[in-house]
């Protein structure tokens, strides 16, 4: 396979109050054709960041300070960058976090989707209508018809983050993101989104880079893995060989932090606080090299 997208090098800073943070240390990544790469660390990491500058919507404070982002053959971020504003919902889409917020409260399912539709694909009315129904069908709502008439408050959690994945890969997008889709969810509700997704995925032969802090749901879903911690991308491997011999003492901490159904709560270990002391100092002392600090 080769590289559908790819992240390399890429430094990212919020100025505020005359100052500039370090946010994104030197990031680099890639996402096969068709395949699912699995970026996981702990909140406040930077990884929903990646997600952000892959598609051009960082927040006004942030800048991109150096590094590239090429998506199929095209430069996002670098010299000779083109805006990828035309490409979003169509060639990019991206699944949001938290299925109550993430759709539009005062419209209906069935006009968040028919809009999208119409505006990517430039289909009718009631093509892009029989089209959000099938789309609904392909991820197991049962009476899409009447789910299209309902508002997104009249829906469970579960059912709401249904209509998102159908409206995210609803053009057949080369690449989807999806940043921590399954958090907001219970756990069997997280075991049927994460194999929707995957369905989705293999029907259209999208690319997924899948944002997480959870590597239990990386290990199911994921081929690839990079492990992010303050910026930094501490390893990178297949699913198989970070979830079964991670290289980085920070991913062996994660796995011991993460709680499993085979163990007793009182079996999960925090990462050791002198662990995380390290990887901070390594960070300022890279900050530090390349003048940041």
């Amino acid at each position: 396979m080769t590289a559908l997208l790819s992240v390399e090098d890429l430094h990212l800073e919020i100025r505020a109050r005359g100052a500039s943070t370090p946010i994104l240390r030197g990031v680099s990544l890639s996402v096969e054709r068709g395949g699912v790469h699995g970026l996981v660390g702990e909140s406040g990491g930077g990884k929903t960041m990646v997600g952000k500058a892959i598609l051009g919507i960082l927040p006004r404070a942030a800048r991109i300070a150096g590094g590239t982002i090429r998506f199929d053959g095209r430069t996002l971020v670098g010299p000779g960058a083109v805006r990828p504003g035309g490409l979003l919902g169509r060639e990019i889409s991206m699944i949001l976090q938290d299925p109550m917020t993430a759709l539009n409260p005062v419209l209906r399912i069935g006009t968040q989707m028919t809009d999208v539709l119409r505006h990517h694909l430039g289909l009718s009315r009631g093509r892009a209508r029989a089209r959000a129904v099938e789309l609904l069908r392909d991820v197991r709502i049962r009476d899409p018809e009447r789910v299209l008439r309902l508002y997104p408050h009249e829906l469970s959690g579960g059912m709401r983050q249904r209509a998102i994945i159908a409206i995210a890969f609803s053009c057949e997008p080369k690449l989807v993101i999806a940043d921590e889709p399954t958090t907001a969810l219970d756990v069997t509700v997280q075991k049927r989104i994460l194999r929707l997704i995957r369905e989705q995925q293999a029907r259209t032969g999208a690319s997924v880079l899948f944002i997480t802090h959870d590597l239990g749901v990386i290990a199911k879903i994921a081929d690839a893995v990079s492990v992010i911690y303050a910026g930094r991308i501490l390893e990178t491997g297949t699913a198989a060989d970070i979830v079964g011999a991670p290289s980085h003492p920070y991913t062996s901490a994660l796995f011991e932090a993460t709680p499993r159904h085979d163990r007793p709560a009182a079996a999960l270990r925090p990462v050791p606080a002198a662990l995380a002391e390290l990887l901070w100092r390594e960070s300022y002392a890279y900050d530090a090299e390349r003048g940041d600090a």
